[in-house]
């Protein structure tokens, strides 16, 4: 019933929508004398923020087509190299004019979280990234996009995802797990170990990620114990409705994943729609651009099927089975110290809010079959959670450190 309020609140102010785009049209319009003037700014300014604030936001683009290699220009490549019924694999291959060295034909694979957003949050992670590898990233598709007839998506599957993945890859590529993913990566590169996959990755790095939400707790963490898995299911899981072809599948909407998000800090939000506001009737475009390029990502949500929010829930928040080592994958218990071979990173924000200060570092601890020359582990001081993949301390501070861990580990 949630699932078709939201929907029937859409279709209820479509007609005010069209009344404002008009409005709109007319006080923007080149064609109108008045349109440069504070006094068709100050009538637009109000409309603009209707129009964004009831807009539904659809899938960014990624739009990278080029990258810097040692200051020379290099085209960039996207394809999908995979394409599965919940995720695409999307490859950024830079073209090369002449041969590239060994150093600069890394492969490495961004798993990027499925908790909402879509992949291109890491827009600025993969093209930070792109100067030193090809990039390949998990396009998750939206659960309500997807039809039942493909079946049902849950953690168990996600980790057979991350190790197709990694076999398409081969020998000696790199990995890393952005937030969510932490724990189905550790998972399935600790699989793979204990099989002897020749395709274990040389590498990974794990950033900002629950391995052991028992340290140092966050609201997001102390929320999901006090609910627990069956509040969840009853209050927040709904049925998709038609016409979204996952009609009648159950989901965890990305329109409550975003309230969340917005009511964790939600002064900061009302405070720089006010201050877009101000930007627009001052006619300050560059401010404004800045917000519209931010929000226009971090409005753009998915749905997420059931069964994998809730099982991530109960075996990641609720019963730490990780840490605990219960954790088990179709029935077979994952075993972190089988990982002998990877290369283990951590990175951290001091200020992460959702990811608390040493709950992914917790990782170091479960890999007890790596050596100390084998492991890094790295804080940036004053940085919140979104700091460490993507902005300019990641890019500053933290990608350089992630490069030279992957060049002290090549294989």
């Amino acid at each position: 019933m949630l699932y078709y309020m939201y929907e029937l609140n859409h279709a209820a102010i479509a007609p005010w929508r069209n009344a404002v785009n008009v409005g709109r049209y007319f006080w923007k319009n080149p064609a109108n004398p008045m349109s440069s003037t504070q006094y068709a700014r100050s009538i637009t300014a109000p409309l603009d923020m209707f129009e964004r604030l009831t807009r539904r936001y659809g899938k960014p683009e990624f739009g990278i087509d080029r990258t810097l290699v040692n200051g020379v220009e290099v085209p960039v490549e996207v394809t999908t190299v995979l394409k599965k019924p919940f995720c695409n694999l999307l490859r950024f291959e830079r073209k090369f004019e002449t041969k590239p060295r060994k150093s600069q034909r890394q492969k490495l694979l961004i798993v990027a979280p499925m908790s909402g957003h879509y992949a291109t949050l890491l827009r600025g992670t993969v093209d930070d990234m792109l100067p030193y590898a090809d990039v390949y990233i998990t396009d998750w598709v939206d659960a309500r996009q997807v039809p039942l007839a493909k079946g049902n998506f849950d953690l168990d599957d996600y980790i057979d995802y991350v190790i197709e993945m990694l076999q398409l890859l081969g020998p000696g590529s790199h990995v890393m797990a952005v937030c969510q993913p932490s724990v189905p990566v550790l998972a399935a590169v600790s699989l793979m170990s204990e099989d002897k996959d020749p395709n274990i990755p040389a590498t990974m790095t794990l950033m900002g990620g629950p391995i052991d939400t028992q340290r140092n707790p966050t609201a997001v963490n102390n929320l999901a114990v006090e609910r627990g898995t069956d509040w969840f299911k009853n209050n927040v899981i709904v049925k998709v409705p038609f016409p979204h072809p996952g009609f009648m599948r159950s989901v965890y909407p990305g329109f409550l994943q975003l309230t969340g998000f917005m009511t964790m800090n939600l002064d900061r939000h009302i405070d720089a729609h006010r201050e877009l506001f101000w930007h627009m009737v001052e006619g300050d475009g560059d401010s404004a651009e800045r917000h519209h390029d931010f929000y226009d990502e971090y409005m753009s949500v998915m749905d997420l099927t059931a069964e994998f929010y809730l099982q991530s829930v109960e075996r990641v928040f609720v019963n730490h089975d990780l840490p605990n080592g219960t954790f088990n994958h179709r029935g077979r218990i994952v075993k972190p110290a089988a990982i002998k071979s990877t290369a283990l990173m951590t990175v951290e924000g001091e200020r992460d809010d959702i990811s608390g200060l040493g709950q992914t570092e917790a990782a170091h601890d479960l890999c007890t079959g790596l050596k100390t020359k084998q492991r890094t582990h790295y804080v940036e001081p004053k940085v919140g959670h979104y700091g460490v993949f993507n902005g300019r301390r990641f890019q500053a501070n933290i990608a350089p450190r992630i490069v030279d861990f992957i060049r002290s580990n090549m294989r």
